[in-house]
């Protein structure tokens, strides 16, 4: 587990690990492969979630009482040959968490890699 720079994201962490371990659990799991992808990105609280940014703000992680949402700035930029994404907005696409399971069956670490390639 990654311990957050900024003060805010840390006790937002804190708090959810608190009241929900299974939803810290996946939290902590979706930092950790955001970090993994490029250690050099940046976190802070915006929104009621943590948005994460390297050049630009490129996502989010959100804590709702029935999942963890990851929500995808540009989203309809990234490749989706399986349809897992969620959303039809003009630009954001979003996926959502429900176990840690999910997080492999959704391809995560798939889609973190493409945004954080047009992000350098």
């Amino acid at each position: 587990m990654k311990i957050s720079n900024d003060i805010k994201v840390q006790k937002f962490i804190d708090h959810i690990k608190v009241f929900d371990s299974t939803k810290h659990q996946i939290l902590e799991k979706l930092r950790s492969i955001v970090f993994d992808n490029d250690p050099k990105v940046d976190e802070r609280m915006m929104y009621g979630g943590i948005i994460f940014s390297l050049k630009d703000d490129f996502g989010g992680v959100f804590v709702y009482k029935n999942h963890v949402s990851f929500e995808f700035g540009y989203g309809y930029k990234l490749s989706d040959p399986e349809k897992l994404l969620e959303g039809g907005g003009k630009y954001r696409r979003h996926l959502k968490i429900r176990s840690m399971d999910d997080i492999e069956m959704k391809k995560f670490a798939f889609f973190i890699k493409q945004i954080q390639e047009f992000e350098k």
